[in-house]
């Protein structure tokens, strides 16, 4: 009698998920041929047809329907069980402390956390954001493990006396406008154009930084102000102005929203950097190399996109 076995459960739940036979070999790395053995011998398994073919691909059937729900359940048990042998043989344990200024807590810090989560899931990481200047207090009171700031020469210049630093991404700021308005479909625009728009900006304590106006533009024309960046992004989605936004945070624009690059000659750029203390203990400096692996991405995705697209769509 047939039985069901883990490829095959695999198999066809791939298969659902994608539409065809095609389709799951290149997402499993199979032939045509291998994805069909081993949906035939499921469905001997199974006593009934899995799968009804059709001009546009396949569909399941009821019977396909039931062994995809339950494949699922069964296979996130044995990924687990990777997960949980993979824990005990990683000598990386208890907790980090993270804190990150909101443009990188965004992206940045996350697509890091995933990543600890595979390679080290003993390690508990703990996630704050903060200001700049309030992430450096509380690193040097020791209140977290590592602060994710900014760095530029249009910002405070921070004392760093005694503590290490990494750089992670040096970047640049990007403007978000309405998806209709008249930068969206143009790659650069001079800082010259900048004049006459009207500007979300940032709004927070007195001696946090704070993204304003482009940077080097004299007199902007402040149309509102908002704390925090949803905030900020949906009132660009809606039309009422364009915002700054760091380069590192495009992948997280909403609906509506575009991005654009600016051509300032005058505008040096800024960098986001990982700060820590200079003695760290290994479970810290694991956690600021997959900032740095994250980071890497990010930078390769920046330069893979065209500017003046929805960058989500090559994300």
């Amino acid at each position: 009698m047939a039985e069901f076995t883990l490829t095959g459960l695999r198999v066809v739940q791939t298969v659902v998920d994608t539409g065809s036979f095609t389709a799951a070999a290149d997402a499993l790395g199979y032939t045509q041929s291998a994805v069909s053995r081993q949906v035939a011998a499921m469905e001997a398994a199974a006593g009934a047809p899995l799968f009804v073919r059709g001009a546009r691909g396949v569909a399941p059937s009821p019977a396909g329907t039931v062994l995809a729900r339950r494949a699922a359940t069964v296979l996130n048990e044995i990924d687990a069980v990777g997960t949980d042998l993979a824990g005990l043989r990683d000598h990386l344990t208890g907790r980090v402390a993270v804190a990150a200024f909101p443009a990188a807590a965004a992206v940045l810090v996350p697509r890091a956390l995933a990543r600890l989560r595979d390679e080290h899931p003993a390690l508990i990481v703990e996630l704050g954001e903060a200001s700049s200047p309030t992430q450096l207090r509380q690193l040097r009171a020791h209140r977290i493990d590592i602060a994710v700031i900014g760095v530029g020469p249009d910002l405070p210049a921070y004392d760093f006396e005694g503590l290490s630093r990494e750089l992670l991404l040096d970047g640049g700021l990007l403007l978000a406008v309405p998806a209709n308005h008249r930068f969206a479909g143009r790659g650069t625009v001079p800082v010259t154009d900048l004049r006459d728009e009207a500007w979300i900006v940032g709004k927070g304590l007195r001696d946090d930084p704070q993204f304003g106006a482009w940077p080097t533009l004299d007199h902007p024309r402040i149309a509102y102000a908002a704390r925090e960046w949803p905030t900020r992004l949906g009132l660009v989605a809606a039309g009422l102005g364009i915002a700054v936004l760091p380069e590192l945070t495009a992948p997280a624009v909403p609906t509506g929203v575009r991005t654009v690059q600016v051509e300032d000659p005058a505008w040096l750029g800024r960098a986001t950097v990982a700060v820590t203390v200079r003695d760290r203990a290994p479970e810290v400096t694991a956690t600021v190399e997959a900032l740095r692996r994250e980071a890497v991405g990010l930078r390769a995705a920046r330069h893979n996109t065209a500017p003046g697209k929805d960058v989500r769509a090559a994300m």
